[in-house]
């Protein structure tokens, strides 16, 4: 099938590809009378328990565990009864655009906080700032509603406008706000730049409905400033639309090429391949991956390396080869239920369910945990394929990287500290970013070389302590790299969003080092593999052949 095509499921809104819980049977009683038989008893059991039970119970929360509990019996994770709320945000993230201000927003102490406005907006152009809580809307106070409440009330038709107060830190009285709601474009590629070398670095973040034009875009923009091979970093992509998957796959390979076979129970096998041409033939690619890559994103992966037009750098990616259908029901809600698998161009599925813990890496960053939790896969018993060049290829749970790279790991004694400090969760996160609005405040001129001091790990501690983060000053010392590599990240992103915290830390990042490394040698695709060397023969270490500073934007 050409890239335009789209599956054919009755009833289906949308087909997705995205990372995300039966009806109790009597035997031997016809299918019919045994679906109404169930019916009536559910029907008859909450009507008891409405008029009979001790306490008083919202029936409409009661019909609705059940219908939830449906759906969970299937054990399938990715299948869902999605409420207005979760369908509109779905909608949001896979369409890439909304009405409203464009604030991203958080709970933390019972206040709806702004994390960042996004760039461009009306809440950017206001002077909203990271950290600000919004306190009221429409004379109105919020305080105590949960995120999802607010957030539904800011967004809105555009043109409208909305009424809000703040309150900062520093300002003893509350701010007030009118803005007028613009459509909100939320971007897959956040910023691309080119590196030493002529290497081209263009994260991608989700595969909604402009993906493709945005990559396009990116690669073309770094073409004119002189790119001569490619990094596209898929390692926190948890997916999104397939046939966004299947666009961009198509930008790198010829065409009739096939990128992903779709295969349901009650459908025929759906084929996608490429329409065109590839865009940037000859040109190296790296493809960065990891376990945070998921559904769409292992699409690209796996058809790009199937071709041998790409190498992949980093570590198994997550595992979800199934397809989601999304089906309008009663009452507003909508199903969103699997409804088939995929299989790469070599006829590779890479389902991994459950995932497999030991090839997780704990840590989304450039420094994860050591010990048994990170561990080079087991390839024996994987089904074992071929790519379009020969190459050998293994199926059975996720992408298998070309050169699986770890991060940093922490030593013993670093893992245990870290450990205990990611087990605060959300604490550990509030008072970072509270942190991060102090430090700009009390930082007006700060360049993006600061070095965190000291000073301000022990205030960090004493924000830590506040939310009753029972952690010793030492405790968190010992955790230091971890820490400063997460406050760092934090301040570059409030003041320099995504483009700076990306400039910041990527000499920290060797599976970018080595992709780096390798394309500054390589001046094909084929080159690329010579230089990784056989991929059967096992994993490669950063530091054979390699090492350096990390790259730098020019």
């Amino acid at each position: 099938m050409s890239k335009g095509k789209a599956v054919a499921v009755p009833a289906v809104i949308a087909v997705l590809a995205v990372a995300s819980g039966g009806w109790f049977l009597q035997r031997d009683i016809g299918l019919g009378a045994n679906l109404y038989v169930q019916t009536r008893l559910l029907e008859e059991v909450v009507n008891r328990i409405e008029d009979h039970f001790v306490d008083e119970i919202d029936v409409e929360e009661l019909y609705d565990d059940a219908l939830e509990s449906v759906v969970l019996s299937l054990g399938d994770p990715n299948s869902a009864l999605l409420q207005a709320p979760d369908w509109e945000d779905m909608q949001i993230r896979t369409r890439g655009e909304y009405g409203g201000v464009g604030l991203e927003v958080v709970q933390r102490d019972s206040f709806v906080t702004v994390v960042a406005p996004v760039p461009g907006t009306p809440g950017s152009r206001a002077g909203l700032r990271p950290g600000d809580r919004i306190v009221e809307v429409e004379g109105e106070s919020v305080v105590g509603r949960s995120t999802d409440q607010v957030a539904q009330i800011l967004r809105g038709e555009p043109g409208t406008s909305v009424r809000m107060g703040v309150r900062r830190h520093g300002v003893e009285r509350v701010i007030p706000y009118e803005l007028t709601r613009e459509v909100i474009q939320l971007s897959a590629v956040p910023f691309a730049v080119l590196l030493d070398g002529g290497v081209g670095y263009v994260p991608v973040e989700i595969f909604n409905g402009t993906t493709t034009l945005e990559v396009r875009a990116a690669v073309d923009s770094l073409v004119g400033e002189g790119m001569e091979s490619l990094i596209l970093d898929l390692r926190r992509n948890r997916g999104g639309l397939l046939m966004e998957g299947v666009g961009l796959s198509d930008m790198f390979l010829d065409a009739g090429s096939s990128i992903v076979e779709v295969r349901g129970r009650n459908s025929p096998i759906e084929h996608y391949r490429a329409g065109v041409d590839q865009e940037y033939p000859g040109m190296p690619v790296v493809v960065l991956v990891g376990y945070g890559s998921a559904s769409a994103s292992e699409i690209v992966a796996g058809a790009l390396q199937d071709h041998d037009r790409a190498l992949l750098i980093g570590a198994p990616t997550f595992g979800k080869g199934s397809v989601q259908s999304l089906f309008p029901v009663s009452g507003g809600h909508v199903l969103k239920l699997t409804t088939a698998r995929w299989f790469t161009p070599s006829g590779r599925s890479i389902q991994k369910d459950p995932p497999v813990a030991a090839l997780r890496t704990e840590y989304d960053g450039v420094i994860t945990f050591s010990g048994s939790l990170v561990q080079y896969p087991d390839l024996t018993d994987r089904p074992r394929f071929a790519s379009a060049g020969g190459r050998v290829l293994h199926g059975g749970g996720g992408i298998v990287p070309d050169l699986w790279i770890l991060p940093d790991t922490l030593t013993a004694e670093e893992d245990e500290a870290v450990r205990k400090l990611f087990g605060f969760g959300g604490h550990y996160v509030q008072a970072r970013q509270s942190w991060a609005v102090r430090y700009l405040q009390e930082h007006p001129a700060l360049e993006p070389g600061f070095v965190i001091t000291d000073a301000d790990l022990a205030y960090f501690h004493a924000l830590l302590a506040e939310r009753d983060v029972e952690m010793t000053l030492g405790e968190l010392l010992q955790a230091r790299r971890t820490v400063e590599y997460d406050l760092g990240s934090e301040v570059a992103l409030q003041a320099w969003e995504d483009r700076g915290r990306f400039e910041r830390n990527a000499a920290l990042d060797t599976q970018l080092r080595k992709a780096h490394e390798l394309l500054l040698a390589a001046r094909s695709p084929q080159d690329l593999f010579g230089l990784a060397g056989d991929p059967a023969g096992g994993p490669a270490r950063l530091g054979e052949g390699g090492g350096g500073r990390g790259p730098s934007p020019r």
